[in-house]
């Protein structure tokens, strides 16, 4: 008998998975945003992940498919990409769109690249990149819902929230300093200050409001960040880590954005969850290239993929 996934499907009829990866547009002193550099590359490609090797890596306490008679499959994941403006205003007006079923994007910015064939049931996976400052690659693990208080490309600020005096009290609450990841991504981002008190007074609240009250101050991803950053390591990657901080910049904003979305989308009984992963790159050759950011994104798709096809089961 035929290989069935968990859902009972032949494995030589499942669907490929499709995967959207976003950069961002142009910003401060980058006409082309070192994150779309990494990206652009991978538009409209298609990589094919062999089940049984998959299956046997994922998970060391899982019995692998070979010890049970699977005979090899293979699927594809294709993949699509998208260049975000680095604005709070496009990002809060593109993000849901990228979670709809079928996905709702807008037009390409760069014309170099053909349209994207949007798959009807979804992205299994949307994976944002963004830059940082010189260093390893960041996985992120979680995105913030407040604290937006920088200028975007354009010179605007992320929408003023009104909370209630409970809010506040309770995310104030526990509340520590900055980490010094996030000290060194504000002083990068020098040009864009955090926006100054009036009047002696604290600046507004400013991140995630209308739309997103149901939501927690910070949502952690589904996907186990540090099983994936060992994967990457041992596979050649190995200027990467996991970070808590996102940075309080457009980077954390599209990722709390999406993070919100799909769990919005999930809700529902008809709508099948998708996956939100984020990672941060440096600026090139500071002191990855390109290439390599480009490699790192491909091996991440991979194992995730990856490990979506441990439900890849043989039939009794």
């Amino acid at each position: 008998m035929p290989a069935i996934d968990a859902n009972g499907i032949p494995a030589s009829e499942v669907r490929p998975y499709h995967v959207l990866i976003t950069g961002f547009g142009p910003f401060s002193r980058y006409a082309v945003n070192p994150s779309w550099l990494a990206v652009k590359p991978l538009h409209n490609t298609v990589l094919t992940i062999d089940l049984l090797d998959e299956t046997a890596i994922v998970d060391d306490q899982n019995p692998t498919a070979e010890a049970n008679g699977f005979t090899q499959e293979t699927r594809e994941i294709y993949l699509s990409t998208l260049q975000v403006p680095v604005t709070y205003e496009d990002v809060l007006a593109i993000v849901p769109g990228l979670h709809a079923r079928p996905p709702v994007l807008p037009p390409s910015a760069d014309p170099d690249l053909p349209d994207i064939i949007l798959p009807a049931d979804g992205f299994d996976l949307i994976f944002h990149v963004g830059v940082a400052g010189r260093g390893p690659l960041r996985m992120e693990r979680v995105g913030h819902k407040f604290g937006y208080n920088m200028k975007d490309a354009t010179g605007s600020y992320a929408p003023i929230v009104r909370v209630t005096r409970d809010e506040t009290s309770n995310s104030n609450r526990g509340q520590s300093e900055p980490s010094e990841m996030e000290r060194m991504e504000r002083a990068r981002l020098s040009e864009y200050l955090i926006e100054p008190p009036v009047d002696g007074t604290e600046p507004p609240k400013r991140g995630f409001g209308k739309g997103y009250e149901s939501f927690s101050e910070e949502i952690f991803t589904e996907i186990d960040v540090e099983k994936l950053v060992h994967h990457l390591k041992k596979s050649g990657v190995e200027q990467i880590y996991s970070s808590l901080d996102a940075g309080h910049y457009l980077c954390d904003f599209i990722y709390y954005c999406s993070l919100a979305e799909s769990k919005r989308a999930s809700g529902k009984a008809d709508k099948l969850t998708t996956k939100v992963i984020f990672l941060h790159c440096p600026p090139v050759d500071q002191p990855l290239s390109t290439e390599e950011v480009t490699e790192a994104i491909k091996k991440s798709v991979i194992w995730l993929c990856g490990t979506a096809a441990k439900s890849v089961i043989p039939s009794t």
